[in-house]
């Protein structure tokens, strides 16, 4: 389905590439598990995102958030970037109020884990353009801030193991996205006001003081930015970016139940279902 906004520039996509989009996108419609990356792994950024695009035109839905995540240290030495970039379907997407539980589905038989992380909301529409952003300009195009859990799952039960190329190419590895509390204030947090703690199945799993919205989450939206423009894809308005893990990503199975606490703004919980076949 096509992206809101979007005018993308292709890289041209090989018959074997195009095939190892059509497995990835059966793979997830069929909720079958895949021991193995289906085909031979994409060797540049510009061949797994144009594996990646052509994922987003045979899936039943509409982009609606993006997802950035840092890559592993071999991998951002290998290939000259600090971040990957992936889509988040509209029906994936759950908003919870502080103190609910949302359910979301991941695969059984293959990866899944939530992560907590900072969501940004866009309060005007990114054209893609040459325009190189200030740290208070990318501030200015946000409108708001939410406390969130990106839910990372594929069918391939080793995803990441397989590294970068295989994260990109499976939408980045993305199962869905639940947006918490609402982060106020957050560009003058006082001081010890912003924590993030992950508890799975009542066992504290990861915590930690982040650094200030401003910082790190700012430098997630300038990638992304970046990565768009350089697609030729236009961010809307209204358009949601999870902006990196916290705490860590933290493993979790069909019938998990996890809890996201950003201290004072209040904490949700996540329910694990299975996927259900969408064929």
């Amino acid at each position: 389905m096509a992206i809101a906004g979007l005018a993308e520039q292709r890289t041209p996509l090989s018959a074997a590439d195009d095939a190892v989009s059509r497995r990835l996108v059966e793979a997830r419609l069929s909720a079958e598990p895949l021991a193995e990356f289906p085909g031979r792994l994409p060797v540049t950024l510009e061949q797994a995102y144009a594996i990646q695009s052509a994922s987003v035109d045979r899936w039943p839905d509409e982009v609606a958030a993006w997802k950035v995540a840092r890559l592993s240290p071999p991998d951002r030495e290998r290939y000259r970037t600090e971040r990957l970039a992936g889509p988040v379907f509209q029906s994936s997407i759950r908003t919870v109020e502080p103190g609910s539980c949302a359910a979301m589905a991941v695969y059984e038989g293959g990866f899944a884990a939530i992560e907590a992380e900072y969501a940004l909301e866009l309060g005007a529409a990114v054209p893609p353009s040459g325009k190189d952003y200030s740290d208070e300009e990318l501030a200015g195009l946000v409108s708001a801030v939410y406390g969130a859990a990106e839910i990372a799952g594929s069918p391939m039960a080793r995803v990441n193991d397989l590294g970068a190329m295989s994260a990109i190419s499976d939408f980045g590895a993305n199962a869905g996205l639940v947006v918490g509390p609402k982060i106020s204030g957050w560009r003058s947090p006082g001081a010890g006001s912003l924590s993030a703690r992950v508890a799975v199945d009542d066992f504290t799993v990861g915590e930690a003081t982040p650094e200030p919205i401003g910082r790190d989450p700012l430098q997630a939206l300038r990638f992304l930015i970046g990565h768009s423009a350089g697609r030729g894809i236009e961010l809307p308005e209204g358009a949601l970016i999870s902006t990196g893990a916290l705490t860590g990503v933290h493993d979790v199975r069909v019938g998990s139940t996890a809890r996201v606490d950003f201290g004072p703004f209040g904490w949700f919980e996540v329910k694990f279902d299975p996927v259900a076949p969408r064929q």
